[in-house]
């Protein structure tokens, strides 16, 4: 038998995520394939780089925690083809989370509104969800 938790134990590793990365995160979107692991180095091209709100996540509900708030660049970095994201501490290095980034619909980890990005156009996340397993 696989493993099982309740809703609330699930809702409280989600809750966990936000807290342990803080409450000033900061999301890199970038050109290219994801890295292997959030330990190794950075791929591709930063396009576009948001300071996320100081609660991007609302409370975890049913085993599930969506993005919270605004998530926004109003003058994108470079341009290219959105491939990524990183989300890392307030400091910009360290890696907490990673995935793959679509246009809305597109069945990405993260989507934006356009994934061609030209430098200084305003870049939008659309939605961001993460979900707790062993249900």
């Amino acid at each position: 038998m696989a493993l099982q938790y309740s809703v609330t134990v699930r809702n409280a590793q989600l809750d966990a995520f936000e807290t342990a990365i803080g409450a000033s995160a900061v999301l890199k979107i970038r050109s290219g394939t994801v890295p292997a692991n959030c330990a190794a180095a950075d791929s591709g091209t930063v396009l576009a780089t948001l300071n996320l709100p100081s609660d991007w996540m609302a409370a975890a509900s049913a085993g599930s925690k969506a993005k919270s708030g605004t998530w926004e660049d109003t003058a994108a970095d470079a341009t290219g083809t959105a491939g990524h994201f990183r989300v890392y501490a307030s400091d910009g290095t360290t890696v907490h989370m990673q995935g793959t980034i679509t246009a809305t619909g597109g069945g990405g980890d993260m989507t934006v509104d356009n994934t061609s990005i030209a430098s200084g156009q305003t870049v939008t996340v659309t939605g961001f969800t993460i979900s707790a397993g062993n249900a």
